[in-house]
């Protein structure tokens, strides 16, 4: 019998779960979820791993944090050990996956530190530490689409790194992100690296930009606003697919595709519904597209394989209605820049947040050990 995952994998989707933990590989769950799921791929962020290592109910990192505490290692040093451990686990895990799928699924992603996140040269230096540690050709190291880190990106692709790029809202920073890959391409072509073995992710947000849109419209409280609440994110997404199509499709693309290049997929990212009055799988079923990866929490994971409808095709037909879309937004007082501005300012914020809270906690674990 197919299962409404099975089904999406079908429609050409690559379902990543956004999620991982020590104890998720050593039980055996993510073997279980590639198998039962059709998972061929997990994304990690800063906040991910510190819910898996503060965890209290968890003992898996203990033994490791008593080793790095004896050994004299830093809050941070033990952070990189036990993170780049965690994701070099599930690479091998998904080492199958990658060879059946011709080395384009079966990926795991792992996040430059977010302090970083305006440092070009210092997340250019971390993507590089973090490739040679974790030494796995399914890696991808994530660097936020930043302004800084849009120069990071063109470099770590041009040395060969395969990078997911992580934290896009607006359509005008996806493009510099699209720009950025394929000049990274040319670089790493003028030096002779094989481009089929470098791989790229575009990681574009959606559920955050209804819950930022959507709180400006029920501000503004007319019922034209109200009519387009939890549309943009979806329009916005859609419409990124169709610069992908466009993009890719041009010369300058299609030159490197032809000397053996990977498109950069797109990658739809924040897929948990926040909203309890709208359909668990919104974000998942209605961003069907050949090509595109769907990374999600395990709650829409498992909505969707219980529930999930999954109808084909449900974003090249959308793109006028998308544009209506922005039109309306326009049009009623929204103004979209600054959405997607506040959205990436709080995304880096939000990270950077996880991450000290991480670090002070493991702090606090090495010192007891001490």
């Amino acid at each position: 019998m197919s299962t409404p995952t099975a089904e999406l994998a079908a429609a050409g989707v690559s379902i990543w779960l956004d999620d991982l933990s020590r104890t998720r590989i050593s039980s055996g769950n993510l073997a279980e979820l590639i198998e039962s799921r059709n998972v061929v791929g997990v994304t990690t962020n800063p906040t991910i791993f510190a819910n898996a290592i503060t965890d209290k109910s968890n003992t898996s990192y203990d033994a490791q944090v008593t080793e790095l505490a004896a050994s004299g290692a830093t809050a941070e040093e033990a952070v990189f050990a036990a993170t780049t451990q965690d994701v070099a686990a599930a690479l091998d895990v998904f080492r199958p996956v990658w060879e059946k799928s011709g080395h384009v699924d079966g990926r795991v992603s792992i996040e430059v530190s977010p302090d970083l996140a305006h440092d070009t040269a210092g997340t250019v230096a971390q993507a590089k530490e973090l490739w040679a540690k974790i030494d796995r050709p399914n890696l991808l190291v994530k660097i936020p689409a930043t302004k800084a880190g849009l120069p990071a990106i063109a470099e770590a692709i041009g040395a060969g790194i395969s990078v997911n790029v992580t934290l896009i809202f607006s359509l005008e920073r996806y493009a510099a992100v699209i720009d950025a890959y394929l000049t990274g391409l040319e670089t790493a072509k003028a030096a002779g690296i094989d481009l089929s073995t470098i791989h790229s992710v575009a990681s574009f947000f959606v559920s955050r930009v209804d819950t930022e849109t959507d709180k400006r419209l029920s501000a503004i409280g007319t019922d034209a606003a109200e009519a387009l609440k939890s549309k943009a994110g979806l329009a916005n997404a859609r419409l990124a697919y169709e610069l992908f199509e466009q993009t890719f499709a041009g010369d300058r693309a299609k030159a490197l595709l032809d000397a053996g290049a990977n498109p950069q997929r797109p990658l739809w990212a924040s897929t948990g519904v926040k909203d309890p009055a709208l359909p668990d799988t919104l974000y998942v079923t209605e961003l069907v597209a050949q090509g595109v990866v769907n990374t999600m929490p395990e709650k829409t994971l498992e909505a969707t394989f219980d529930h999930g409808v999954v109808t084909g095709d449900t974003i090249t037909g959308g793109y006028d209605e998308a544009r209506a879309v922005f039109a309306g937004l326009a049009e009623v007082g929204i103004d979209f820049d600054d959405v997607t501005q506040v959205l990436e300012d709080e995304g880096v914020a939000k990270f950077i947040d996880s991450w000290h809270d991480l670090l002070s906690q493991v702090a606090e674990g090495l010192e007891a050990q001490r």
